[in-house]
């Protein structure tokens, strides 16, 4: 006869354990201490076996009823209901331990490890910081498409379009590590790009006129800031590199001798190595700031301290400080200055220029061709600027001598 509630809370314990039958070799033991617990037995490859379901009131007469149906069900497909409990009980530790957090964390070890800058992997650790909050505790096998939306429309929501965006496709790359070692199946935000709204493109502010060009290297020249600031924007506008690339510019990649700039490639946007030529002048600055920071590794060093590179918002606070208003000029906005006026004068390889960008070619027959190409042209052109920008600054006209041919 099935038990009841009321027969299981009457059971009073005694001297030994004893059994209470509920039917199909489903049963409570009633230990001496009072405890109650449910157990089932079963043969199992011609084996006597017994399943231990759990204590009662936690798990009461109906659920363990289910368990006992579910165990039946076990056997007659040939499973053993003790290894397949344990087995999922392995399984749930394993997710607690595979977090959503875990995963992300130790693939950006994997990132660092293999060269990503730390510019790079900060903005991915902030992306992730602001995800954590919502799923950085869920098994990462077990996350959902809707809850990942639900992260990306938090973001959305604060009117920060490109951030979700941008979070999408870190998420993106997290899951497809949690695939690439066996703790998921599959991509849970793979199918959300469609459901976020797509950011306006927004240029950077830049100086593109030969006349306000002139104004910003007068302004330029005439800065009272700090002396690391004031050499780093002495120099930035000679070489429109990336403002990454120029703060965390080491001593150890320049040769003066051969009057180049070697980028490597983990600080690059395009992840390939960059070839910068150095003018005259921009070697004289540098020349100039060697005994003030060379003993930092970096050429702008933090003015906190030497171990870290200056702070990426170090160029733009002073551009503001000198009367350029956000709208008007960014430090990224040396890049489109130089390119428009490069341009415009109308002697240099449009491919020279784009190459001098670290552009990457969409094309990969065109790219392929044209590597390596433009070396002795970029030489000029750069030292051609720099006399430009000097010319620019004084409204005079600079005398230089002859190109060079430069590295091949």
């Amino acid at each position: 006869m099935a038990l009841t509630h009321l027969q299981i809370a009457n059971a009073k314990p005694r001297d030994r354990a004893y059994k209470m039958a509920d039917g199909e070799s489903l049963y409570i033991v009633v230990l001496p201490i009072g405890t109650k617990s449910w157990r089932m037995n079963y043969r199992y490859l011609g084996k006597h076996k017994t399943l231990h379901i759990g204590s009662w009131p936690a798990v009461g007469i109906a659920e363990a009823r289910e368990y006992r149906a579910e165990a039946r069900k076990q056997v007659a497909a040939g499973k053993d209901p003790v290894r397949e409990r344990k087995a999922a009980r392995l399984a749930r530790k394993i997710d607690a331990s595979n977090t959503f957090k875990c995963v992300a964390e130790e693939w950006l070890v994997k990132n660092e490890k293999e060269g990503r800058s730390s510019v790079t992997l900060g903005k991915i650790r902030w992306l992730l910081s602001m995800a954590y909050p919502m799923i950085g505790t869920l098994p990462v096998s077990q996350i959902t498409p809707q809850e990942v939306l639900a992260v990306l429309r938090k973001i959305e929501a604060s009117g920060r379009y490109e951030s979700a965006r941008r979070m999408r496709s870190v998420l993106s790359r997290v899951f497809r590590y949690a695939i690439a070692t066996a703790r998921a199946d599959r991509d849970a935000a793979a199918d959300l790009r469609g459901a976020l709204i797509t950011p306006k493109v927004q240029h950077f502010a830049a100086i593109t006129t030969p006349k306000e060009a002139g104004r910003l290297m007068r302004a330029i020249d005439a800065y009272t800031g700090h002396y690391i600031t004031a050499f780093a924007f002495r120099i930035t506008p000679h070489l429109f590199v990336r403002p990454g690339e120029l703060r965390t510019a080491e001593w150890t990649e320049f040769d003066l001798d051969d009057a180049i700039w070697s980028i490597p490639a983990a600080k690059t946007k395009m992840r390939r190595h960059h070839r910068v030529p150095l003018s005259t002048q921009v070697i004289d600055l540098i020349t100039m700031l060697h005994p003030l920071t060379g003993h930092s590794k970096y050429l702008f060093p933090s003015v906190r301290t030497p171990r870290e590179c200056m702070s990426e918002n170090t160029v733009n606070v002073a551009l503001r400080r000198m009367g350029f208003g956000k709208d008007e000029m960014t430090a990224h906005g040396f890049r489109a200055m130089a390119a428009t006026l490069l341009n415009e004068m109308g002697i240099w390889n449009p491919d020279a220029i784009e190459k001098q960008l670290a552009h990457l070619d969409t094309s990969m027959v065109r790219r392929a061709y044209t590597r390596g190409a433009y070396w002795d042209e970029r030489v000029r052109m750069m030292q051609h600027w720099s006399d430009y920008l000097d010319k620019l600054r004084d409204g005079g006209t600079v005398l230089r001598p002859k190109f060079g041919s430069g590295a091949a």
